[in-house]
């Protein structure tokens, strides 16, 4: 199956199934003898790991990660580093009674008419669990990133903003609040709400959907092409690739089409001393397709997850019309667990143009 990798110079290629022995990625193109382990990796996958609030999914998985090539002593060799996790708590049971029906919103249909045949246990390929392998890829990158500009290294972080149609207020937006609690909410009085709406919707066996944003800040001017390799498109791209997402936005989006030239303008100074102060940011810290040195700002829309309780109209593989309803252990909110995802593949894409910078602008300074 084509379409499993990503990346030009960083190339990422996921692999494995959801109630398959193990899932994982191959990350090609990391330059040789930067420090990386398991412990480097492994933080990362426990803020998406599953099962760890009434919010989530209830399987439950370690997600230990194995580093199984492309370290020798601590450093990377330049070579692919092929990553592991295994699978450890599938229930394959669950999912018997949708052997033979599609499940509506979900990527059954669509798989069976592209390939013929489909692994109907959790969704195979398309399962959100696969989104692990991209976490464990996103810490690799991350070590690239670390290494771009000591002491003013990218920083990425992520956050829900939008949990269904309850947005948060931004005026009390608190980065260290995200970690506090198991919303990755940043408005400490949202939390409360946005818990007893969803304990509603976990009872009623429904699901919600969710947005999603990405800060990365300590960007250099530079990264991106003008026309075809732009930053953003990239970045569109790889954020649309997370299962479930529907919805990518860079800075103000689709806000933009209510705004004036005037007000859309983000107006700049020269710095004492020298650099560019900008008085606004609505286009996200990309222009033309190419970084402007602000904070990159980027937003995705998650729907709700396909499987539910209520019963649904659907079909069958023999082309007869009946109904179906999806039992198992399934998020309530799938985009909860998308933002770290949301921070891996934003990390992914910023290594690779970093990366492709040097390779083509290598005398430049960064």
């Amino acid at each position: 199956m084509a379409g499993n990798s990503f990346g030009t110079l960083l190339r990422i290629t996921t692999w494995g199934e959801s109630h398959g022995p193990a899932i994982g990625a191959v990350v090609d193109g990391v330059p040789s003898r930067l420090p990386l382990s398991e412990a480097d990796i492994q933080p990362f996958l426990d803020r998406r790991r599953p099962g760890q609030s009434r919010f989530t999914t209830q399987r439950q998985e370690s997600d230990q990660v194995r580093i199984l090539s492309g370290v020798f002593e601590g450093r990377t060799t330049g070579t692919p580093i092929q990553l592991l996790i295994e699978n450890q708590d599938q229930r394959s049971k669950d999912y018997g009674e949708i052997a033979e029906r599609f499940r509506p919103g979900h990527a059954d249909y669509t798989y069976w008419m592209k390939y013929g045949i489909r692994d109907y246990r959790g969704g195979g390929r398309s399962s959100a669990r696969e989104t692990a392998a991209r976490v464990a890829a996103g810490a690799v990158a991350r070590v690239i990133l670390a290494r771009s500009a000591p002491g003013n290294a990218i920083r990425i972080r992520g956050a829900l903003v939008q949990l269904g149609p309850h947005p948060i207020d931004r005026s009390r937006w608190d980065w260290a609040e995200v970690e506090r609690n198991p919303l990755f909410c940043p408005d400490p009085g949202s939390v409360g709400l946005w818990s007893d709406f969803l304990d509603g919707v976990r009872r009623s066996g429904s699901s919600i959907g969710a947005v999603v944003e990405l800060v990365a800040e300590n960007v250099p001017p530079g990264l991106g092409d003008p026309v075809y390799g732009k930053l953003d498109a990239d970045l569109a791209a790889a954020l649309m690739g997370i299962n479930a997402v529907k919805g990518v936005e860079i800075g103000d989006g689709f806000a933009v089409a209510a705004l004036s030239g005037e007000d859309n303008a983000d107006e700049m100074r020269a710095r004492p001393g020298g650099g560019v102060d900008f008085l606004s940011n609505h286009a996200g810290g990309i222009l033309g397709g190419i970084s402007s040195g602000q904070d990159i700002v980027a937003r995705f829309a998650v729907k709700p997850t396909s499987s539910i309780l209520t019963p649904r109209r659907t079909i069958d593989i023999h082309g007869h019309d009946t109904e179906i309803v999806t039992k198992g252990r399934h998020d309530p909110c799938v985009g909860i667990r998308a933002v770290p995802v949301g921070e891996a593949m934003m990390a992914c894409v910023l290594a690779d143009h970093l990366l492709r910078h040097r390779a083509n602008a290598g005398l430049v300074p960064l």
